[in-house]
């Protein structure tokens, strides 16, 4: 009986999960002006044109998302071997998770449950470790780029300036020297008293060498790179007289911005949208363009690989390993 229970609340917990998600999903879909938008945008630029950069979005949507299901399956070899199939399926069913949950803590959920009961607590602690270093591509990228916003765009004196880039330097060397040396967090969380139960979740942090690090930080900048790919080109379909340079800066403001927000996925596009056209605005004046281009790629990286993540959560086991 017990275990017919857990089962019964296992089914009920997927199908309320898969149910939220897509209500979130089309409600915001259904609502969203810029998806009009974007479509009115398009019928004015050539079917092949826009059929190339749709498909290279997504193609580069679903090589994001392995590189992140590859380091994922890295951060976790030391506490439990699972194949890049399962990485991919953990990944996938973490952003069906993340859709509905604030500031995206639902994928943690999402992925770990794919691991074994006892292992599932440290396997949050690895992808900290991930996120942390997705984190420091971000704000080291996005500060320095706002230095040369401030430079650039505004009529600050000299020593305002100077003491600004003193600042940003020293954020930046910072955030490297942390992340290069996080095993220093687990001595940190262990001179508080009350977190000493925890040390054989903590320990994880110790078990990155520099090496594993370099790696890491590699996964990163490489979807760092990928989406800034992705909104160059649909950028660069909708306003083609941008300079390279200009949106780049520009980009990195808005990753570096959107990623200090406190955010729910399927409700922030418009937060979004908000940063980028505020940026956008000072090397164009195509705000709507700016808008569908935020709103294109927020539906090819988030609510598409959620949508297929869905199929994913069906295979979950609540109460002991996932289904394989």
């Amino acid at each position: 009986m017990k275990s017919q229970t857990k089962k019964i609340l296992s089914v009920a917990i997927k199908v309320s999960v898969i149910v939220m998600a897509f209500l979130f999903i089309f409600k915001k879909l259904s609502d969203n002006q810029n998806i009009s938008n974007f479509k009115s945008l398009m019928s004015s630029i050539s079917l092949i044109s826009t059929s190339l950069v749709m498909f290279s979005v997504f193609s580069l949507m679903l090589l994001n998302w392995f590189l992140e299901s590859l380091k994922w399956k890295f951060l976790v070899r030391d506490i439990e071997k699972i194949s890049t199939w399962k990485s991919v399926e953990s990944v996938f069913c973490g952003l069906t998770w993340a859709v509905f949950t604030p500031n995206r803590i639902g994928e943690y959920g999402g992925r770990v449950l794919f691991l074994s009961p006892r292992k599932r607590i440290m396997g949050v602690v690895a992808m900290s470790v991930g996120s942390i270093g997705q984190l420091v591509v971000t704000n080291v990228l996005g500060s320095l780029a706002l230095l040369w916003f401030f430079i650039t765009f505004t009529e600050l004196n000299a020593i305002l300036i100077f003491a600004l880039s003193i600042l940003i330097i020293l954020f930046c060397v910072f955030l490297l020297l942390f992340y290069f040396n996080i095993q220093w967090l687990y001595g940190l969380l262990m001179k508080i008293n009350f977190l000493k139960r925890f040390q054989r979740f903590f320990i994880i942090f110790s078990k990155y060498k520099h090496a594993d690090i370099v790696r890491i930080l590699m996964y990163s900048s490489s979807r760092y790179l990928i989406f800034t790919i992705q909104y160059f080109l649909v950028i660069h379909l909708l306003v083609p007289d941008i300079q390279l340079f200009e949106m780049m800066m520009i980009l990195f403001i808005f990753y570096f911005i959107q990623s200090a927000l406190p955010s729910l996925d399927l409700l922030d596009i418009g937060v979004r949208a908000s940063v980028a056209t505020y940026f956008f605005a000072f090397v164009t004046n195509q705000e709507i363009a700016i808008m569908a281009a935020i709103a294109c790629v927020w539906l090819i990286n988030l609510i598409v690989p959620a949508i297929l993540g869905s199929v994913f959560v069906l295979k979950l086991n609540f109460f002991g390993r996932s289904n394989r």
